[in-house]
C-alpha cells in the first residue's frame, strides 16, 4: 500500500544531492506523539539536508503539517498492517521509500518487529532508552528514589544524536500563529479578549481535577470580563459535561466535537494560555508556544512528561506531605488506597489566580 504523505516540502532551490532520508516511529499516543514536533523542528532547522519521515496514526499527521522537510506515513496497525505478517509489509513498504536510519522513539512490540525487519534490510537503527529502570524507582512505594529524570524530549533528542545528529533543544525556534478558519470563527468570535484553553480530563481519573472544583475555577475565571473560555478533549462520556458547562457559563465554548482536528490545532495555537491536565492538550499548546499551566494528580513532573519549554512554576501539585507515594505510577493507572482525592489538595483559587497571572 502506497500512503500519500500529510506534507512534502519542496526543501531548498540548493539542493541537488539526495537527503538523507530519517524514519522516525512514534505510533501513539497524542501527548508523546506532539512531544515530537519540537524535536523534530529543530532536528529539521538544525540539518536542513534531512528528510523526515514520521510514522504514526494518520489522524495526528496535522501537527506535522508546518514542518519542512518532514512528511507522515500512516501505519494501519489495524488493518492491513496489523500482525507480524502486516508489520513486515509495512516495513517493506518504508523500505521501498528509500529509508537510510531509523529513529524508534516508541519502543514498543511493534516497532521492535518493524526493527527485526530493518536490521535484515540493512537499515540502522537506532531505539529511545525510556529509563524503565529509573521511572520504576521513582514510582515504587518504599525505597523511592525521588529525583527529576530526563525529559522526554531530551530522550528523543538523543536517539538522532545516536544516529549523528546531535541537536541542541534550546536552539528551538516556534512558528508563527496559524490563521483559523471561518467555521472556527464562527465559534469563537473576535479575539477581543483573552483566549484560555481549559482540557478537564484526562485518559485516568487519578490525573483528571475533580468535576465539581474544576466548576468553581470556571465559575471564577468566566466572570472575568477579558477572559474567554475554550473547553477541549473528553471522550464520548465526558463531552456531556462540557456541553452543560457550555450552557451554564456565558463566556465558555465547548469545540469538542464540533471542528477537525486541523482546525483544534489552529485554535489552540492562538490561545492566549492553556489549562491542562497531565495530558495530551498541555503538549499540543507547548508545540505553539502557549503558556500551559499543568494540573498534576498520582503522576509527577520528575518523570519527564512536562509540555516543552514550559518552567516549574506552571505545574500544580497535590500535596506531597500528605500523599507522600506520589508519583504512584508514569501514565496514572496505580490508585493506593487513601489517594482517590488526592487532587482536592489543590486549591481551585490558587489555579484561578495563576491563570489569571499568566493571562496579564
Amino acid at each position: 500500500m502506497k500512503n500519500e504523505p500529510s506534507n512534502i516540502s519542496s526543501g531548498s532551490d540548493r539542493a541537488v544531492e539526495k537527503k538523507v532520508h530519517i524514519l522516525v516511529i512514534r505510533l501513539s499516543a497524542m501527548g508523546d506523539v506532539a512531544m515530537t514536533v519540537p524535536v523534530i523542528r529543530t532536528l529539521v532547522n538544525t540539518y536542513p539536508q534531512l528528510k523526515i519521515t514520521v510514522l504514526t496514526r494518520g489522524f495526528f499527521a496535522p501537527m506535522f503539517k508546518d514542518l519542512p522537510n518532514v512528511s507522515v506515513y500512516e501505519a494501519d496497525v489495524y488493518g492491513v498492517h496489523s500482525g507480524v505478517i502486516g508489520l513486515g509489509r509495512l516495513a517493506k513498504e518504508l523500505r521501498d521509500e528509500e529509508i537510510d536510519m531509523v529513529a524508534d522513539l516508541h519502543d514498543v512490540l511493534r516497532s521492535n518487529v518493524l526493527n527485526s525487519v530493518f536490521y535484515l534490510f540493512g537499515i540502522p537503527v537506532k531505539q529511545i532508552d525510556k529509563g524503565r529502570s529509573e521511572k520504576k524507582a521513582l514510582t515504587r512505594a518504599e525505597d523511592k528514589v525521588f529525583k527529576q529524570l530526563k525529559s522526554t524530549h531530551q530522550r528523543y533528542a538523543n536517539v538522532f544524536e545516536e544516529l549523528g545528529y546531535p541537536i541542541a533543544l534550546k536552539d528551538h525556534e516556534f512558528n508563527t500563529k496559524f490563521a483559523l478558519s471561518e467555521e472556527v470563527k464562527a465559534i469563537t468570535g473576535a479575539h477581543d479578549k483573552k483566549w484560555l484553553g481549559i482540557a478537564p480530563f484526562a485518559q485516568h481519573s487519578s490525573k483528571s481535577y475533580p468535576s465539581d472544583l474544576m466548576e468553581k475555577v470556571l465559575n471564577e475565571l468566566q466572570q472575568e470580563e477579558n477572559v474567554k473560555i475554550f473547553l477541549f478533549g473528553g471522550g464520548a462520556e465526558e463531552l456531556p459535561k462540557l456541553k452543560e458547562w457550555e450552557k451554564q457559563f456565558s463566556e465558555v465554548k465547548c469545540v469538542s466535537g464540533k471542528i477537525s482536528f486541523e482546525e483544534e490545532l489552529a485554535l489552540i495555537a492562538n490561545l492566549d494560555a492553556m489549562l491542562s491536565m497531565d495530558s495530551g492538550n498541555g503538549h499540543l499548546a507547548a508545540m505553539y508556544n502557549v503558556p500551559v499551566i499543568t494540573i498534576w494528580g498520582l503522576t509527577h513532573p520528575y518523570a519527564g512528561f512536562v509540555p516543552f519549554n514550559q518552567p516549574p512554576k506552571h505545574s500544580f501539585l497535590p500535596n506531597l506531605d500528605k500523599f507522600p507515594l506520589i508519583p504512584t505510577s508514569i501514565y496514572g493507572k496505580k490508585i493506593p488506597e487513601g489517594y482517590e482525592n488526592a487532587m482536592r489538595s489543590i486549591p481551585p483559587e490558587a489555579i484561578v489566580e495563576k491563570v489569571l497571572n499568566i493571562l496579564k
